[in-house]
């Protein structure tokens, strides 16, 4: 229950002012429905009495009517306000809380991202926090409401009935209530989990099998992706049907309390009218009151069988990754000294690792150099342009930049003078030119396409329709060569004075990547470039050579 009391924290701060007066319109929704119902069978009651006592012409109906009137109509203005402040409060909530996640998940360790499928961590930051709606929606606000009803209600019933008709009607709904609802939570908590995480199962693999339909059919797999979906729509549907099987069986429970206690108050009632202790038209409305209060817990079923399920979510959305080991957080001036990337007895070893990947490295790069680093794969290639682009933090040694450390650089001056291209780099659904505007705020069309002559792609984009030429999700639409030259185009537009690239000429015919290379060196004749290489065309493209392993 901590971790949903946090949750609701949250939510109220969005929005403290429209959730207070959601809150007290909620109350006010169920004193109105408890008044409604209880005045108007004292009305009724009290009116036949009058009759029977040939009074009828001395009893006023005028002001009871109005009364039952007014009730009516503010249950029903006070329901309008409260879901609207209540619902737009935490949608409020909820729109800031998938921004706080999507910025935590992207400040996570770099090892956390790399592993990162986009499609994947969306449709769960999504599904979590749609869970959290419940949370003030559903459960606390219900239950404070509730709660503050019953103590009207015991002093209401004490001064207007009897005090033992409203010691029956609150200890019944308290005990009863917390006796059924807490059963209701207990059998609800696994099933609410398993079907929140079978609906996102089953997300993942509708999705999977759409994007990698071809792959799938030429392979022989799809029938076994249609089988995955199917068990966990499966699972889904079987945790969803014990989660309805335990609400029905809890509003069955409910209602039968409410009987009981709506019972015991009118044969209490019936009671203290034997004895002439009270008038029958206050036992009217003792009964009448008592049937009304059984809105109170309704409200919070579905809450409460959705525990597990919100519990579940608030969990992974409070514990989250943490922040990423970054550098650069400290002010910078521009440099007077030459942009000189260089490293010094530079050592790295992954988290639990027995032996360290890099170890005692030292070498710089000049401006207008280009040096190739070497070796087979898994020897710490990537690991040390991640090291060299601020993204992770060696275990000794240095590394700096124009003859200052990467820890004083604060983030977008380093940014401005560092480009990193890795081997996983995104498009966008989009246009050419929008994805290539990422790269810069203002995109001048003739930057754009020198760019893309640069790397060789000006002819393949004029003959798709120019730079508004639209690609599909995650650029699909190129080559995977195509989508790597457009890639390294965007990181000319930045105009690096450090360019950082891993295997940049990936999935290019030797020809093409001959001409890639010679591109990026013309447009950047003096960047001080750093390329993880192992084909020959770009160890020949090097003035220099270092090899790890």
């Amino acid at each position: 229950m901590r971790q949903l009391l946090r949750i609701f924290r949250l939510i109220w701060s969005a929005a403290p002012g429209a959730m207070a007066r959601g809150a007290l319109l909620s109350v006010a929704v169920l004193l109105s429905g408890a008044a409604l119902l209880g005045l108007s069978g004292w009305f009724i009651t009290a009116t036949g009495a009058a009759g029977l006592a040939a009074a009828g012409f001395t009893f006023n109906v005028f002001g009871p009517s109005a009364g039952v009137r007014a009730f009516a109509l503010g249950r029903t203005a006070a329901r309008y306000g409260e879901r609207l402040l209540t619902h737009d409060a935490t949608l409020r909530a909820l729109a800031r809380m998938r921004i706080d996640l999507m910025r935590r998940e992207s400040r996570a360790p770099l090892d956390r991202l790399l592993r990162l499928r986009g499609a994947t961590a969306l449709n769960r930051m999504t599904a979590d926090v749609d869970a959290l709606d419940g949370v003030a929606l559903r459960l606390v606000l219900p239950l404070a409401a509730g709660l503050i009803t019953h103590l009207v209600a015991f002093a209401a019933l004490s001064w207007l009935v009897d005090e033992t008709v409203a010691l029956w009607v609150t200890l019944g709904y308290l005990l009863g209530g917390a006796l059924v609802l807490s059963g209701v939570a207990r059998a609800g908590f696994g099933p609410s989990i398993r079907a929140e995480r079978g609906a996102q199962a089953l997300r993942r693999a509708v999705i999977d099998m759409g994007r990698a339909r071809t792959d799938l059919i030429v392979f022989g797999r799809m029938e076994a992706q249609r089988d995955t979906v199917l068990a966990a729509d499966a699972d889904t549907r079987a945790a969803l049907f014990a989660l309805d099987r335990a609400e029905r069986r809890s509003g069955l429970a409910l209602s039968a309390i409410a009987a009981l206690i709506a019972g015991g108050a009118l044969m209490i009632g019936g009671a203290l009218v034997a004895r002439a202790e009270i008038a029958p038209a206050a036992a009217a409305l003792g009964f009448f009151t008592a049937l009304a209060l059984a809105e109170t817990l309704f409200g919070l079923r579905r809450g409460m069988a959705e525990l597990g399920r919100m519990r579940d979510a608030a969990g992974r959305v409070l514990d989250g990754p943490g922040p990423a080991p970054t550098v650069a957080t400290k002010e910078a001036t521009a440099p007077t000294a030459p942009v000189v990337l260089a490293v010094g007895d530079l050592s790295y070893r992954r988290e639990g690792a027995a032996r360290a990947v890099l170890r005692g490295l030292t070498f710089e790069v000049a401006p207008g150099e280009t040096l190739a680093v070497a070796g087979p794969s898994g020897v710490g290639k990537s690991t040390l342009l991640f090291l060299c682009a601020g993204l992770m933090r060696p275990e000794s040694g240095s590394i700096t930049l124009a003859g200052r450390a990467l820890a004083e650089w604060n983030e977008p001056a380093l940014r401005a003078r560092l480009t990193l291209v890795p081997q996983r780099a995104a498009l966008v659904a989009g246009t050419i030119r929008e994805n290539l505007a990422l790269a810069t705020g203002a995109l001048d069309d003739a930057a754009a396409w020198a760019a893309l002559q640069a790397v060789a792609l000006d002819a393949v984009v004029a003959a798709r329709g120019g730079l508004e030429a639209r690609l599909d999700e995650g650029g699909a639409g190129l080559s995977g060569g195509e989508t790597r030259r457009l890639v390294l185009a965007r990181a000319l537009l930045r105009r690096p004075e450090v360019l950082l690239l891993d295997e940049p000429t990936e999935g290019l015919d030797p020809e093409t990547a001959a001409v890639v290379l010679r591109g990026l060196r013309a447009a950047l004749p003096r960047a001080a470039i750093l390329a993880a290489s192992h084909r020959a065309a770009e160890l020949a493209w090097a003035d220099r050579v270092i090899t790890l392993g």
